[in-house]
């Protein structure tokens, strides 16, 4: 039964240091086969990176991503406590008009909620109901 945040969640992330350069990022988003990564300063995520970022925010606008640090496209921080429920969690993603969120347990991250989580627990009238509230406020 998925009851919490925690019970949803994919746990053990990998993060990328606030000092690395994109393209290493990128490099660990490819190793990882996923699509985001926490960036953390020491042991503490300060915000996270998606592959988007680097593409529309570096790449994009004739940055070279191995220039430019991590720390500096990170996005704030928006995670829920690995207790929250479900639909606290689900809140928080559709507030934020975000698809993926980090799990935090004893200010440590343990995890984060991906649309592929959802999809594997979510019932699927909550999930469409979830894809439309987040994807109607999405930019193109």
């Amino acid at each position: 039964m998925t009851n919490t945040a925690g019970d949803l969640m994919s746990p053990g992330v990998e993060c990328v240091q606030s000092h690395e350069t994109l393209d290493r990022a990128a490099q660990l988003m490819r190793e990882h086969g996923v699509g985001a990564l926490p960036v953390c300063l020491d042991d503490r995520v300060t915000g996270i990176i998606t592959d988007r970022d680097i593409v529309v925010e570096c790449v994009a606008l004739g940055h070279d991503p191995a220039r430019v640090r991590a720390g500096d496209l990170a996005t704030g921080l928006v995670w829920v406590p690995a207790d929250a429920t479900v639909e606290e969690a689900l809140a928080r993603m559709e507030e934020h008009q975000i698809k993926r969120l980090p799990v935090m347990r004893d200010n440590r991250m343990v995890g984060m909620i991906t649309e592929a989580d959802l999809a594997r627990h979510l019932p699927d009238d909550k999930l469409a109901e979830f894809v439309h509230r987040v994807y109607a406020g999405s930019r193109p």
